[in-house]
């Protein structure tokens, strides 16, 4: 009997997308080198999430030697090292990284991508404002062990250049090493991208702003804001778009009081609004380049890629986000042709 490994299968139209099942850093090391021209990626946080495996305990056993003892933070740091690694070397010289994160984790994050030889370049704050506290109520409710989350971190990095080479000459050889600047300048106003991105509550509507959406805590419209990308939250239709035919769960991270379980298709606990990872693919991606994302998630990361001209390669280890993100891709693809965004 072969004790080949089984080859993973590779979901897509293999010319706009492609979606494989397999866990990152495995299916990192056999992609060829050089042959992605950026990565927009959102990782696992390790912060036990919900209770999910794929949050905690399985980056923790992933990374520990025998008989070894590491911190949460210690394997999350040398996990994120690992497949940066394999990232960069699949990234072509000179191309751009976005890394999502967590304000209580980042810092490990961000200490394994540059232990990776990746060059931090900036952090962006995408503020959302509608967190929910995640922690112990103590004294009857007055007391407690955490702050309300209202944005996360956003790496960015870059691939080394071409040794010998300035960001001009890399341009020539490579089409990478520098931002989009043009095309992601703010709406209306037209100014440079800054490193501070806004989205509206879940709540917002045309008229009014719900007391805790960025825009409102701003002062509403105000020079400052004018200043910023502003974005959407991800909507239901959004969110669900080509996921009719996949049986619905429960996608509620936390159920405290008068907050009933949110029963979806699209059951992925931490979904990116498309108008933030559109606007992070006009600003690190070349036109027509090609997106690598290694935590493919629900496939929010490929949506974005496909509605902005670009193609895409995701890898994502879960099984039953596989099935929503095959889901979405083949319907976000449809529209990105019919829109011809796509040939």
């Amino acid at each position: 009997m072969s004790t080949r490994t089984a080859k993973p299968i590779l979901y897509g139209d293999r010319k706009r997308w492609g979606l494989v099942q397999a866990d990152a850093l495995d299916l990192l090391r056999q992609l060829p080198p050089h042959s992605a021209d950026a990565a927009l990626i959102d990782p696992p946080y390790s912060l036990d999430i919900a209770g999910h495996g794929w949050d905690g305990k399985d980056i923790r056993r992933a990374v520990a030697n025998d008989g070894e003892r590491l911190s949460a933070p210690e394997a999350f740091q040398r996990w994120t090292w690992g497949w940066a690694l394999e990232a960069k070397r699949v990234l072509k010289p000179g191309a751009f990284i976005a890394v999502f994160g967590s304000p209580r984790t980042t810092h490990r994050a961000a200490a394994g991508l540059e232990d990776a030889g990746l060059e931090l370049r900036d952090t962006l704050m995408w503020m959302y404002g509608t967190g929910v506290p995640k922690t112990r109520r103590l004294s009857e409710g007055t007391l407690g062990t955490a702050l309300k989350p209202t944005y996360e971190p956003v790496l960015i990095l870059r691939a080394p250049l071409q040794k010998g080479c300035s960001v001009e000459t890399n341009l020539k050889a490579w089409g990478t090493g520098a931002l989009n600047i043009d095309a992601a300048r703010v709406p209306i106003s037209g100014y440079w991208p800054a490193n501070v991105a806004l989205s509206h509550g879940q709540l917002c509507t045309s008229q009014r702003c719900q007391s805790d959406c960025p825009m409102a805590l701003l002062g509403g419209a105000t020079p400052p804001a004018s200043r910023l990308l502003f974005c959407a939250k991800a909507s239901a239709a959004e969110r669900e778009a080509g996921c009719q035919e996949l049986p619905v769960r429960s996608a509620q991270i936390y159920r405290g009081k008068g907050r009933p379980a949110r029963i979806r298709a699209n059951h992925h606990p931490t979904i990116k609004p498309s108008a933030v990872m559109r606007w992070l693919t006009r600003l690190l991606v070349p036109p027509g380049g090609l997106v690598l994302d290694p935590f493919a998630g629900s496939g929010s990361t490929g949506v974005a890629a496909m509605l902005e001209g670009r193609q895409f390669l995701g890898i994502e280890r879960e099984r039953e986000y596989v099935q929503v993100a095959r889901a979405r891709l083949t319907h976000w693809a449809a529209v990105a042709v019919q829109e011809e965004v796509l040939p």
